[in-house]
């Protein structure tokens, strides 16, 4: 069975806890649920299937009927509470305290580094832009930022970057990224950092409209689209996301560090929807009438 700190589901988790137990020891789901203290003998196959949740205040039971003690012990109950939370930021609160107890115990958390990778727009801004200065100190990268930070921001980053392997320093010294391109991963709470990466982004660029017209490039339109051709431009734009990425990749050197953000999104409900209402509410009005 792997290591609990590979999990973020607690459902899994006991799965593949009950299969163990029972390729070793034949343990049947009612000898399970017994020494949790539940009176039903397939409660906890029902957590497992997701017909059922696990309250916070039992998850301590279950955690010993499964001889998790210690940091295991407590780490089960966050997942508990991940699972239970409401909202991008209070599941994201909650797996910030898994990381924190895994990392206060020498463990990585699953998904962890990707997660606190898209925690920040100064990750990605940091990763593009340490490789084309060579030779440059912390200080010297803050001045290049634009917006500005720290110079202590810059050398907190860059430790994480090389905490997480996302840089690596070449024979020279010189900052080198280790892969070409981030993978998002496959845990819950990334993509819900990677909305707050984009959020913030979005802020970023709300702010470089001051920037002169030179140095940036802004447009916008209005449209109207059936669903069939939404995924059409949604399509190309991934296509033309993919063409970019091909043209900035052409050439080892950079010159600048930008961010391009391509969003589309819808500004009215669905009208078809609410042309049907209006269609029931006149048909209602004419009966009214008669």
């Amino acid at each position: 069975m792997k290591a609990i700190v590979e999990y973020t589901d607690y459902r899994k988790f006991i799965q593949d806890y009950y299969d163990e137990r029972k390729r070793d020891s034949a343990l049947t789901w009612r000898e399970f649920a017994q020494k949790a203290g539940f009176a039903s003998a397939i409660f906890l196959k029902y957590v497992c299937e997701g017909k059922k949740n696990l309250s916070i205040s039992a998850a301590g039971s279950v955690a010993d009927a499964m001889g998790l003690v210690g940091f295991e012990r407590t780490y089960f109950v966050l997942m508990v509470m991940y699972a239970h939370a409401k909202g991008d930021e209070a599941k994201m609160a909650a797996f910030e305290k898994c990381c924190a107890l895994a990392r206060a115990h020498k463990v990585r958390v699953l998904g962890s580094e990707e997660f606190d990778y898209y925690r920040s727009w100064k990750n990605p801004l940091i990763r593009e832009l340490a490789p084309h200065m060579p030779g440059a100190m912390p200080s010297e990268m803050a001045r290049a930022c634009r917006p500005k930070i720290s110079t202590a921001e810059v050398a907190e980053t860059l430790d994480f970057l090389e905490d997480a392997n996302l840089l690596k320093k070449d024979q020279e010294g010189n900052y080198v990224q280790t892969d070409k391109s981030i993978s998002m991963g496959s845990v819950e709470a990334v993509p819900l950092a990677a909305r707050d990466l984009q959020r913030q982004m979005g802020e970023l660029a709300v702010r470089a409209i001051n920037f002169p017209l030179a140095e940036r490039s802004m447009s916008g339109v209005v449209l109207g689209l059936t669903q069939e051709s939404y995924e059409r431009v949604k399509k190309e734009l991934l296509e033309c996301r993919r063409r970019i990425i091909a043209i900035a990749t052409e050439s080892n050197k950079t010159q600048r560090v930008y961010r391009l953000n391509l969003q589309l999104f819808p500004l009215s409900e669905d009208l078809d929807v609410a042309n049907d209402a209006l269609k029931n509410k006149e048909e209602r009005n004419d009966k009214k009438r008669v």
